[in-house]
């Protein structure tokens, strides 16, 4: 029979499975509701950009993947549609690498292995009344609605369209993107330093991915060799591709009490971003490490579901989020709208940053978390 909860945590990806194994650390009694990963776990297309910050949180728990499956970049190449480029490397940043790209599949599966093994996390096939309840089940998650929280949306008119491809040539360690109007195209570097795989991330107007769903494989990818100017070669597909709707969210509360249950939303059941400078995850397991950290310096005597402690993890999160949040959309916005006059001012917009010095040491410092 299950004993009564400190907390329990609905919600088992890579949010929910890290804030578990951070929060066993502290002896703390921990029940995940985690169903089990589908047949085809392993035909997960999907790859994340971790910076220093989360490859450190990972670590902690020694979840960390190995080199085939956490590839460094050491090179960042950004085009725009008339011209203008930023680049960033890791030599002259003084680092080992920009950001690390995470297999998800691999990491997920590290993550329910070391579950297993940890006596203070048990799992649950239902939720289970706890001193607190942590929601990490997701964008759609069923337990916010439950709990009538407000999520407010706004769909961006773009879909993301995620593949693995084959390329003729090694991609060296180097992340690419391009801004092509109103589409963003990024090849995310994979299989370790000498792979000839890469995470495809494309984000396009609906129509269009409706199209590009619908397209053969060659045709496909013909027109990511055309958008790329055949910077890795002849591309191929892998597997199959996955889309889904683009959006800015955020919930009104991220903590709150339920007919006498304390609650907090973390990870992406808390906050939508787009994905353009791959910072979803990042944001989400920020979230992970505030908590487990305002929990681990509570007072003896203060229990898990104090009201200061989680308002003090609230406004911590809140804040990076909505930057982050505001950052996004400025720059999608700009890249969307049409017309000659605003290609040139966003395209002398990156020549003039690339040209920055500090300013771009300094935010290239901010993304990777340090």
């Amino acid at each position: 029979m299950t004993q009564h909860l400190d907390i329990c945590i609905r919600g088992g990806g890579i949010v929910g499975h890290t804030l578990a194994l951070l929060l066993a650390k502290d002896r703390l009694r921990v029940g995940l509701v985690a169903p089990p990963p589908p047949a085809d776990a392993q035909a997960d297309v999907r790859v994340y950009a971790l910076n220093a910050k989360s490859k450190a949180l990972l670590e902690s728990v020694r979840c960390w993947p190995d080199a085939q499956h956490a590839t460094e970049v050491t090179d960042m190449q950004v085009e725009g549609d008339d011209g203008g480029s930023v680049t960033f490397a890791a030599s002259s940043l003084g680092v080992q690498a920009l950001t690390w790209m995470v297999d998800v599949p691999a990491l997920e599966a590290q993550l329910r292995e070391a579950v297993k093994f940890q006596p203070h996390i048990e799992l649950l096939e239902s939720p289970q009344p706890a001193t607190l309840t942590v929601v990490c089940e997701g964008r759609a998650s069923r337990t916010r609605e439950e709990f009538g929280v407000e999520f407010t949306a706004t769909r961006y008119p773009q879909t993301a369209i995620a593949a693995r491809l084959s390329c003729e040539k090694p991609h060296a360690q180097v992340a690419r993107q391009w801004f092509k109007g109103d589409e963003i195209l990024a090849f995310l570097p994979m299989d370790g330093a000498q792979g000839q795989t890469v995470g495809l991330v494309w984000s396009l107007p609906d129509a269009r991915a409706a199209e590009m769903l619908q397209a053969d494989d060659a045709d496909f990818c013909e027109q990511l060799q055309t958008l790329c100017d055949h910077s890795l070669g002849t591309l191929a597909l892998t597997g199959a591709r996955k889309a889904w709707p683009l959006q800015s969210a955020q919930a009104s509360r991220w903590i709150g009490v339920n007919q006498g249950q304390s609650w907090a939303l973390a990870g992406d059941a808390a906050h939508n971003v787009h994905p353009l400078a791959g910072q979803g995850l990042n944001l989400g397991l920020g979230d992970v490490a505030e908590l487990a950290q305002v929990l681990h310096t509570r007072a003896y005597w203060r229990p898990v579901n104090d009201a200061r402690l989680l308002r003090r993890y609230e406004r911590a999160r809140r804040a990076e989020v909505t930057t982050t949040d505001a950052a996004m959309t400025m720059l999608q916005q700009l890249f969307a709208k049409p017309g000659n006059g605003w290609q040139k001012l966003r395209n002398w917009g990156m020549l003039g940053f690339e040209l920055s010095g500090m300013t771009k040491h300094w935010a290239a410092r901010q993304a990777m978390g340090l």
